[in-house]
């Protein structure tokens, strides 16, 4: 496994402070210190493997650490706030990922015996011990950014692999409930992109429990178990987490963010936004923007 390991952070080193395109679909990588501003967000369904350092993501309030002794799976749209640690000896934080693609799931579950589904109530997102398998199937992935022209015909076969070990784990059951309609968590995903294209609306529950054909009281249920939030709570996180970009883009002020997320009161903005990120909508923007500058130079 250490062998490994090495031969992919060699193969990763090229990785910049923020998301780093590979070439191969889907597959990304980012090593050092991200801004805390850049980790707060909503993270698309994912496998994350840790080369070096570690992270930690709070989702709700639910917080997990993983290292390179782990990876971490997300199978629905998830705001979260992370935070990522240099390794003990020094070496910056380097890691790379997968988003989730369902058609590509459920293409190769047809492809595999149908086990059992997800248990009821279960999270959409967790970590699991990596193993010398996922890791190999991994290596053969990166190894492709030293031969692009062999990216087309050779990256779906290794994507199919490290799914097909992901789904061999203790978390494989949220790559098939993703990926396969009427599951519980596939139906809670359904109501969590709408939440995520409508967050400027008012939120109605019974709406939302209609379309996961669910009663109102399952749904809720199940949608704070997969999500470790109250449908009322990821929306706010969602309004929240989208204003503060505005704020940081320069794209309006207080007032004008907070209407323009859905609030219909700045003053209860203000009073969340504190609340989430600490300090108040004007304050948090402008030391952010004043750090991005400070590293710009």
């Amino acid at each position: 496994m250490n062998t490994t390991l090495e031969e992919l952070r060699r193969l990763a080193a090229h990785a910049e402070n923020q998301r780093t395109e590979t070439g191969i679909p889907r597959v990304a990588m980012v090593q050092g210190a991200i801004p805390e501003h850049e980790l707060a967000a909503v993270y698309d369904p994912m496998i994350n493997l840790i080369l070096t350092g570690s992270k930690t993501m709070t989702v709700g309030s639910r917080t997990f650490r993983y290292d390179p002794a782990t990876y971490f799976v997300m199978s629905v749209d998830l705001p979260a706030v992370g935070a990522v640690h240099p390794a003990e000896t020094g070496e910056p934080y380097l890691a790379v990922s997968l988003t989730l693609e369902p058609t590509i799931v459920a293409s190769l579950l047809a492809d595999l015996p149908k086990p059992a589904g997800g248990e009821l109530y279960s999270s959409g997102f967790s970590v699991a011990p990596v193993t010398d398998e996922l890791l190999d199937a991994w290596a053969r992935m990166l190894r492709l950014m030293e031969r692009p022209g062999d990216i087309p015909a050779l990256a779906p076969a290794y994507e199919r692999e490290i799914l097909y070990r992901v789904l061999q784990g203790p978390h494989g059951w949220m790559l098939r409930d993703i990926a396969a309609p009427g599951t519980n968590l596939s139906r809670i995903g359904v109501t969590i992109q709408w939440i995520r294209e409508n967050f400027t609306k008012p939120l109605k529950v019974e709406a939302l429990a209609s379309m996961a054909a669910l009663s109102v009281s399952a749904f809720h249920r199940h949608f704070k178990a997969v999500t470790a939030l109250s449908p009322l709570q990821y929306q706010k996180r969602i309004r929240l987490l989208h204003a503060r970009s505005l704020l940081i883009a320069g794209e309006g002020n207080t007032t004008s963010v907070a209407f323009g997320v859905g609030y219909e009161s700045a003053t209860q903005f203000s009073r969340e936004y504190s609340r989430f990120f600490g300090l108040p909508p004007s304050k948090d923007a402008v030391q952010i923007v004043r750090g991005i500058h400070a590293v710009a130079r």
